[in-house]
């Protein structure tokens, strides 16, 4: 199963802060949880914000995946490379088996083929339910790359989604 939401007019950042509360509770409540959190912290004089994944179930350092292009720079912040290294790590997660993933967002990497892409394809064929925000923007390479596979969820629903999720996950 693949669960994807939108959030269309929330506030940058709702819907990492929306993905981390539901990990925690699904955590909580005994289930494993793997993937990726993102984490927006700090900022300084040539950026928003610096972003950071944390590998859910992973005892490594979080990930820093922005990087300081300087001040005026007007190209993407986002180091591939370390978004890469995140994957790598959650991959590596999902071989010790878990109930559900949850990854931060098919963005413009996955778009391309890169960042989760392949986390996703190799959660969904070992059959873990996986959760992941789409940006607006890119909902049609979203929609190119899922296809009939993934199924919208409400936000509001998101908790429920998740359990009845792992649930068919477990009957299979």
């Amino acid at each position: 199963m693949l669960g994807c939401f939108t959030l269309p007019d929330a506030e940058p950042g709702a819907a990492d802060q929306l993905l981390t509360d539901l990990a925690e509770n699904l955590s909580r409540q005994g289930l494993r949880v793997v993937g990726a959190l993102q984490v927006n912290s700090g900022g300084s004089a040539d950026c928003a914000c610096d972003m950071d994944l944390r590998v859910l179930g992973d005892t490594g350092p979080m990930i820093r995946i922005s990087q300081s292009l300087g001040p005026g720079a007007v190209a993407c912040r986002l180091d591939s490379g370390a978004l890469q290294t995140a994957a790598g790590r959650v991959s590596a997660r999902l071989t010790e088996g878990a109930d559900i993933c949850i990854l931060p967002k098919f963005g413009k990497q996955e778009a391309l083929g890169l960042g989760f892409r392949d986390v996703i394809a190799e959660a969904l064929h070992e059959g873990v339910p996986v959760l992941i925000h789409v940006p607006i923007e890119q909902r049609a390479p979203f929609d190119a790359f899922a296809g009939e596979l993934a199924e919208w969820v409400d936000p509001a629903g998101l908790a429920e989604w998740s359990q009845r999720a792992v649930r068919q996950g477990k009957a299979a």
